[in-house]
């Protein structure tokens, strides 16, 4: 009971506080565009992205091999850790010297100055401790220590941001960057010593070639969901111009809101999840799961609800932004995909099979690529987020395959989750009729919504009513 009691509180307290943390960074985001022009937004976001895209390659993706090697190497999980961030950080200084080298090159290459460069290859040589150490809280449920680092982390950058804006008054954006990395760093410096004396363990062969046999692969997978992310962007921006770019944005990042819901209560049953696979408890995966997607199915409709009145909020003076609320459905609902593929993600992962989600990955980002290109001539920018909800179904589609009929594993009730996409896809799209303007359009879509949401709660009740009143009162044919 004790060890149950401790899964629920670090699976509740790391989901509440992920959506706070992530609260706190939409409550303070008016701060830094009250601060920044315009192009110094883009310049800080885009130094973000290129940290994204820079740090899968830098840490060797070693990340994903956490989770069952908490399982293999029970007894030496620190030992593990310390040669594990040994070896990303290994590798993250001979890409700093290399990048030293050709610092002109690469600043040219990524557009900012060559100071920055090296500020943000030193960076990623430290950051990856961050996340080492909240994975190894997250999967000994140690809950308390992951949420401290991240409050802590959060808190301060919001600090060092605004600070380091007023003193690079000049070049804010530059202040904006630091302000964002510093932090970090200095976490990053504090667990990189802490897992380093825990483990007391650099270079071992054993492991070193157990993290590499599941990060590696990994690689094209993540450079694959970066470009299934941003690709769709890229190809508005050049077909339809930055007016349509800035509307799919802005429609888009709200929709994706509801990530940070889903992956928190990702992130939180996957420990969970490890430990009763390994212990071959697969009916309580699978009531729980079933739990889950409901959930899941819930908040997505939730989001498409609220989408044109929140949009309305967050803009009350943008009025030509309210038109990106048709973005929202579709994206929300390839969230939703996002969100029930990634069970089929952990089982490969436990099972060890990376190769297979890189292949699934790299087929899904083609998929958007060729609808993308087909349908944005066409139909414009919002068919782009219809195009990103069905390449994230047809991710679902290759992780089930992948899972069911090559490793031959059945943990999921699978029907339950492709009919719940099925019908959310519908539900969803019924609400998006009520989009248009007027309170009583408003008060009919939340109605609706209402109506849908009661469907799902009783719908076993209702099936057993229908078959009541089917037999009692229609009469079969004689």
């Amino acid at each position: 009971m004790e060890d149950k009691n401790k899964v629920l509180k670090s699976g509740v307290w790391y989901t509440v506080s992920s959506i706070a943390i992530r609260a706190v960074a939409i409550i303070t985001s008016p701060i830094y565009t009250s601060m920044l022009s315009t192009g110094d937004y883009g310049l800080a976001n885009t130094f973000n992205s290129w940290i994204e895209v820079f740090n899968i390659l830098t840490c060797l993706c070693v990340v994903y091999s956490i989770g069952r090697a908490k399982i293999d190497f029970k007894e030496k999980f620190d030992e593990y850790m310390s040669s594990l961030q040994a070896l990303s950080s290994s590798f993250a200084f001979v890409v700093l010297i290399l990048v030293t080298i050709f610092r002109n090159y690469v600043s040219a290459w990524i557009e900012y100055e060559v100071p920055l460069v090296i500020v943000l290859f030193v960076y990623l040589c430290i950051y990856p401790s961050v996340e080492y150490t909240l994975q190894k809280c997250r999967y000994e449920y140690k809950y308390k220590e992951n949420i401290l680092i991240s409050a802590t982390t959060c808190i301060a950058t919001v600090v060092f941001s605004i600070l380091l804006m007023l003193v690079f008054n000049d070049k804010r954006y530059v202040g904006k960057i630091l302000g964002t990395i510093l932090p970090t760093f200095l976490m990053g410096l504090f667990c990189y010593i802490r897992i380093l004396k825990r483990g007391k363990t650099f270079f071992n062969k054993e492991y070193w070639i157990y993290a590499l046999k599941f990060g590696i692969p990994m690689i094209p997978h993540a450079f694959a969901l970066v470009i299934l992310a941003q690709i769709d962007r890229i190809m508005i921006k050049a077909i339809c111009g930055p007016s349509d770019t800035g509307l799919y944005t802005y429609g888009y990042g709200f929709a994706t809101l509801l990530a940070v819901f889903t992956n928190a209560i990702g992130q939180a049953w996957l420990p969970w999840f490890n430990d009763q696979l390994h212990a071959g408890n697969k009916d309580g995966i699978k009531n729980i799961q079933k739990k889950l997607v409901l959930l899941g199915i819930f908040l997505t409709l939730g989001f498409i609800t609220v989408a044109p009145e929140a949009l309305m909020i967050l803009a009350p003076n943008g009025r030509d932004y309210w038109i990106a609320k048709w973005v929202i459905p579709p994206v929300a609902l390839g969230t939703l995909a996002q969100y029930f593929y990634t069970n089929y993600v952990n089982l490969e992962l436990f099972r060890k099979k990376t190769p297979l989600i890189a292949a699934s990955s790299i087929c899904a980002a083609i998929v958007n690529y060729g609808l993308n290109y087909i349908a944005i001539p066409r139909f414009g920018y919002i068919s782009a987020a219809y195009t990103t909800f069905l390449s994230y179904v047809f991710l679902m589609v290759f992780h089930y395959v992948a899972t069911r009929f090559v490793l031959k594993e059945k943990v999921y009730k699978d029907s339950f989750m492709f009919i719940g996409l099925i019908l959310s896809t519908v539900a969803g799209l019924s609400i998006m009729f009520f989009y248009g303007d007027g309170l009583s359009t408003s008060i009919c879509r939340y109605i609706v919504a209402l109506i849908v949401i009661f469907a799902f709660v009783c719908r076993d009740d209702i099936i057993t009513l229908y078959g009541y009143i089917k037999n009692k009162y229609i009469k079969k044919p004689q």
